[in-house]
């Protein structure tokens, strides 16, 4: 069963971003329990501080108990499957009517923390998050840009293919991260364009899909092919102040003066709901360039 899961930055539960989802048991374990092996959207509320509406998509792979509470549970999330939308989707379409069909206007079930949600519905906020925005800093170097007026209902994406398919994810993904970062490396500062006037910039994963890295813009840095090379490889990695690391012993000072913004620190993304987690930073410094 496809559900909607409320999550907002500041909350009383337990949650772990991207890996499990705490709940109390009452009225809510029969509901989580069945989503497992199924996905569900995630809804930030007013609290959020960063608007109210559907945000991302992830799959649910297991429940179990809290061990120090036994009045609540986890629903243990599989960390790759996420998937940020590229639109924040609010609750109501254009028409005013709500996505969530069995959703109360006001009061009601509007207070569950945990909401079922049909087929249509899950399509239709699926279908809205993931459709395509039309900006040319956050396409590929090459290849179609989608010139998509806002209003043209026409558009549909087959969600499975988006959901399941590493291609298509690797697409989204990379539209998201080079829209967040203004289309500049983070590392070199520098904003190249091409003959057609797209940024350069690639998306790199900060935690490797093949590590059960998500396809989340807090995941994603925009690095120029060299600096992604580098990055991927353990070359040079970002400390937990944002401060450039270089492996010294492969890399000569010339390259890194020539490749390294002289601050020697992360360019961030503008909002800050965009800006690296510290999680995957500190992963990739442990198990990829501490291992390089």
């Amino acid at each position: 069963m496809h559900a909607v899961f409320i999550q907002n930055p500041k909350s009383i539960y337990r949650d772990t971003r991207g890996e499990r989802y705490h709940f109390p048991n009452r009225k809510l374990l029969p509901r989580v329990l069945e989503t497992v092996g199924d996905w569900v959207v995630f809804y930030q509320g007013r609290r959020s501080g960063g608007g109210m509406g559907y945000s991302c998509v992830q799959k649910v792979i297991a429940v179990r108990p809290d061990p120090n509470d036994p009045t609540h549970s986890f629903a243990e999330l599989d960390p790759g499957s996420a998937l940020d939308f590229e639109r924040f989707v609010s609750r109501a379409k254009h028409s005013g009517q709500l996505y969530e069909s069995t959703l109360a206007p006001m009061g009601g079930n509007n207070q569950d923390s945990v909401r079922p949600l049909s087929q249509a519905d899950f399509a239709a906020i699926v279908n809205e998050g993931l459709r395509e925005v039309p900006d040319i800093e956050a396409h590929p170097r090459t290849g179609p840009l989608h010139d998509l007026a806002e209003d043209q209902a026409a558009f549909t994406i087959d969600r499975r293919v988006v959901l399941t398919s590493r291609a298509a994810r690797d697409a989204a993904f990379g539209r998201m991260v080079r829209r967040a970062y203004g289309g500049r490396c983070a590392i070199s500062g520098l904003r190249l364009r091409n003959g057609g006037g797209r940024a350069e910039v690639q998306a790199a994963h900060i935690r490797p899909v093949a590590h059960g890295g998500p396809d989340v813009v807090r995941n994603g840095l925009a690095l120029s092919g060299t600096l992604h090379w580098m990055f991927d490889r353990g070359l040079i990695a970002v400390a937990e102040d944002h401060s450039i690391m270089v492996s010294h012993n492969k890399v000569d000072l010339e390259t890194v003066a020539r490749l390294i913004h002289p601050d020697r620190r992360l360019m961030l993304p503008a909002d800050p709901r965009h800006h690296p987690h510290p999680d995957y930073l500190r992963y990739h410094r442990e198990e990829i360039y501490g291992r390089a």
